[in-house]
């Protein structure tokens, strides 16, 4: 009877053996298991993201000729309306240059844009991160900010030989200085417990008294440019909602982020030109 009771048993008692010999090892050994294990599995995640590619290449080869005249078209409009932006934008940067030396203020560091195609989303309720295709190869550095077209992605936590983890600005761990467009007073902004399926979304604290925000007169929210990792005037959200505090000395709130987090093919990395 013993011995029928310890073969039922004995894979219970080699995953207690297996558990304990991980508790026990030291955090060098972790992280190097980690690494090496992260780094195997990534040429997978690379293949699957470029046999993606290809198969979106072949859907498009499918089109008709009209439609691919009529998407040359407005991409056309598009290309001369960038043209104009950019033109503005060349303007603009020269009067800021300006000002920056008739007033004597320091310019903002300067940063290289790094483009990068998503590998893989990783949501839960406990965090949110992304997977993109370039890494150590293409000089990407750990903590450097990720955007996109409507503002802030998140920053980069790890980085590997081809790819690199981003924690996503809805991740519960995150959390930087912000303002409230408008307002000089800097404010706390967290990432929220985000279900797979919904909008991300925020929370705000210390925002001050004076603020006023709901669903129907939404509040901008943006980086401060305070602790060094993102540049100042990067949108995050819009405050929806703010209510008085425990202690009643300022208020807390929800912050609604682009929707948009959630579906992302591609993002940009600002890797800054002077480190230090």
């Amino acid at each position: 009877m013993l011995p029928k009771r310890f073969d039922q048993a004995r894979p219970f008692l080699t995953l207690a053996l297996v558990v304990l010999a991980w508790l026990v090892l030291p955090v060098v050994v972790k992280t190097f298991a980690r690494a090496s294990f992260f780094e195997l599995q990534a040429p997978l995640g690379v293949a699957a993201s470029y046999a993606r590619d290809l198969k979106e290449y072949w859907t498009l080869r499918l089109h008709s000729n009209s439609e691919l005249i009529e998407a040359g078209r407005d991409l056309a409009r598009l290309n001369a309306s960038f043209e104009e932006s950019v033109s503005q934008n060349l303007s603009l940067q020269a009067e800021i240059a300006r000002l920056e030396e008739l007033l004597r203020l320091p310019a903002y560091a300067n940063y290289r844009s790094e483009h990068a195609r998503v590998v893989r989303r990783d949501f839960s309720g406990w965090w949110q991160r992304l997977v993109i295709r370039k890494g150590k190869n293409y000089g990407i550095p750990a903590g450097a900010p990720v955007i996109f077209s409507g503002g802030v992605v998140g920053r980069v936590t790890e980085v590997h030989a081809y790819t690199s983890v981003v924690e996503m600005v809805s991740n519960p761990g995150v959390r930087l200085a912000a303002f409230v467009e408008g307002e000089t007073q800097p404010i706390s902004f967290q990432g929220g417990v985000n279900s797979t399926f919904e909008v991300p979304k925020g929370v705000v604290e210390f925002v001050p008294l004076n603020v006023f925000a709901n669903a129907s007169n939404p509040k901008r929210l943006v980086t401060s440019g305070l602790g060094g990792v993102f540049p100042p005037g990067l949108s995050l959200g819009t405050v929806t909602k703010v209510e008085p505090s425990t202690d009643g000395l300022f208020k807390t709130g929800e912050v609604q982020l682009d929707p948009r987090l959630s579906s992302l093919v591609e993002v940009t990395v600002l890797v800054p030109l002077n480190p230090e």
